[in-house]
């Protein structure tokens, strides 16, 4: 008998150990969200470490059957006020339903307006970012998940591959430009950056918008339109790929500025920097399609 629960004993602390152990895809995935996150986290006071945790757990880090049919990352229920699209799956009961979203990226937003939007949750933001223990017990003790190990699992996550370093990061740019040149490197999954409300990524060595479109999980077709550009185009190594429409113009953080042409540059590639329409860039310059720009042009980006 002895025996039999030191086996036990020994299974169950040899399956705990293997739950928290560091996970290649794990870190795929953080390397891939992170930048959202810490975004939302500046937007929504929610710390991007709990975010993260969050994501990679209630997705399998991308790989659950709610995230590839749904991207839903976070697990939530369709609940009574939810219009959006559905997708059903098995929960705690038979064929719940959960809310499904065009792309990953509006799971995100949906998890923040989701913690934000109810009194539920409202505490919670009395905390600290830097707080994240607090975060993950406040979130199982409000009821967002029913596993009683919920909290503790987050908190292994959060240690486990150091997330909370991220609930740090004041000077966004800063921080993003010094920790994408430090980890960044050899990932097999591309970074996805944010600006101007608009998602990005940079283009790598042999890309295509196919080979893109089928790594965030959208039409290849829909990835090149959003970009200007034919499905068949081929990519540059260091070219920025937009993930959804851009903008009209630049962020209002730019207005009065001008953005004087360096040799090399075109309007596309300019339109694609700021994230701006290539139509929309000329029609606030008012500049016809066919003028060439000519290096020390001032342009306005708003």
């Amino acid at each position: 008998m002895r025996k039999i629960f030191l086996s036990i004993a020994l299974l169950t602390a040899f399956q705990v150990q293997a739950q928290i152990s560091w996970n290649q895809t794990y870190q795929q995935y953080i390397d891939q969200y992170k930048d959202i996150a810490i975004e939302q986290m500046q937007r929504y006071h929610i710390p991007a470490s709990i975010t993260l945790a969050q994501g990679v757990f209630e997705s399998g880090a991308g790989r659950s059957e709610l995230a590839r049919k749904g991207n839903n990352h976070f697990g939530i229920k369709c609940g009574g006020s939810w219009s959006g699209q559905r997708v059903y799956h098995d929960d705690d009961e038979k064929g719940e339903c959960f809310r499904s979203y065009d792309n990953a990226y509006e799971s995100f937003e949906d998890h923040s307006k989701f913690l934000t939007g109810g009194q539920r949750y409202r505490s919670l933001f009395q905390l600290k970012l830097t707080d994240y223990k607090g975060w993950a017990k406040g979130l199982k003790a409000a009821g967002y998940a029913t596993n009683p190990q919920y909290a503790q699992k987050l908190i292994d996550i959060i240690q486990l591959y150091k997330l909370y370093r991220y609930d740090t990061a004041k000077d966004y740019d800063k921080f993003m430009a010094e920790h994408t040149k430090s980890s960044a490197n050899g990932a097999s999954l591309h970074v996805i950056k944010i600006f101007n409300k608009n998602y990005y990524l940079i283009v790598r060595r042999g890309d295509t918008f196919k080979s893109i479109a089928d790594e965030i999980g959208i039409s290849y077709r829909k990835l090149a339109k959003y970009n200007e550009r034919d499905k068949r185009d081929a990519l540059e190594e260091g070219e920025i790929i937009w993930l959804k429409k851009k903008q009209t113009k630049a962020p209002k953080d730019y207005k009065g500025r001008l953005h004087y042409v360096r040799q090399g540059e075109s309007m596309y590639s300019i339109a694609q920097k700021y994230g701006i329409r290539l139509k929309n860039l000329y029609k606030m310059n008012k500049l016809s399609p066919d003028y060439q720009i000519k290096v020390g042009d001032a342009l306005r980006l708003r």
